[in-house]
Parts: C-alpha cells; sequence; structure tokens
C-alpha cells in the first residue's frame, strides 16, 4: 500500500546538513514509526513520502521553510547573567524558558561579560535538511492511533 495520511509508517533515515555532516540518524537503530498527516515528521519530509510504498529508497533536500523554518531574529535576545543565578553558564548550553507559546528552549549563544545572548530558534533553523529514507513498513494505523494523533506498539511513543 501506498503512504497516505493515516498509514502508519516505518522509516530508516539519515539526515546531513549541506556540508554532508550526519546530524541525526537511525541506521543501525529501530525504525523510526510515524503517523502519516499528522504534522510528526517536518512538513517537507511528509510531502515527500506520500504514495511511496515500502521498499522505496530515495533522498531530499528540505528547504528551511519546510523544515524548521528560517532563523527569527527576535527569538535572539540578551539577558544579564544574573538571569541564570548560580547556574553555570557556558556557549552551547540550552535551558528550557517561559516563551508566548509555552515552555521553549533556548541555546546560549555567546557570553560577553555580565551579558547573555541567548537564541530561541530551533538549532536547525534555517537549515537544509538532506535526508535519505528508506521506507521499512506501511500499514493502517488503528483507531486508537488515528485519535490519539500518534503511533501505538512497536515503535510507537510509550518506547522512547
Amino acid at each position: 500500500m501506498k503512504i497516505k495520511k493515516n498509514s502508519v509508517v516505518a522509516i530508516t533515515y539519515t539526515l546531513k546538513n549541506d556540508g554532508g555532516e550526519i546530524l541525526d540518524s537511525s541506521v543501525g537503530k529501530e525504525s523510526l514509526y510515524y503517523l502519516h498527516g499528522n504534522g510528526n515528521l517536518v512538513i517537507g519530509l511528509e510531502e515527500e513520502l506520500e504514495n511511496k510504498a515500502k521498499g522505496d529508497k530515495f533522498s531530499v533536500a528540505v528547504p528551511a521553510e519546510k523544515g524548521y523554518g528560517n532563523v527569527d531574529p527576535k527569538l535572539v535576545q540578551t539577558v544579564p547573567l544574573s538571569a541564570f543565578g548560580t547556574n553555570k553558564v557556558e556557549v552551547g548550553m540550552q535551558f528550557h524558558a517561559e516563551g508566548q507559546g509555552g515552555p521553549v528552549v533556548v541555546t546560549i549563544s555567546e557570553v560577553i561579560g555580565d551579558q547573555v545572548k541567548v537564541d530561541g530558534n530551533h538549532p536547525l533553523a534555517g537549515v537544509t535538511l538532506n535526508f535519505d529514507i528508506i521506507v521499512d513498513e506501511v500499514r493502517e494505523a488503528t483507531a486508537e492511533e488515528i485519535a490519539h494523533g500518534h503511533v501505538h506498539g512497536p515503535g510507537g511513543h510509550h518506547h522512547h
């Protein structure tokens, strides 16, 4: 069967940036299972997976707009070092902060004296996502999976 909305799909994937550096990969691990058409993957990848079938292999370059979005300069702000209390503060550290739309993860991008620059953009914002995909399995979702918007059972979210 072909992948369509509410198909449960298992894929093996490798994600690289434009420099060819591997950012993430499921090769040699369990397949990634997801419920198609429910926003569980970046939209550009879901669009490419539509109508594929078990055994299909393909590569796709997903532009940032259809991946984790472009870098939003408004999400970069400078806060006083004192805001972190006694926590150690180093570039690359991530903190959970309250954003307008709920909790966000911010990354410390620069520390200048007693000022800390924090970046609320996704680490892959502005990055072209180069995926190598193998479709391992396609099946119909159960009514419960569709109701919950995610996969149950093997490869489901209860096994993370």
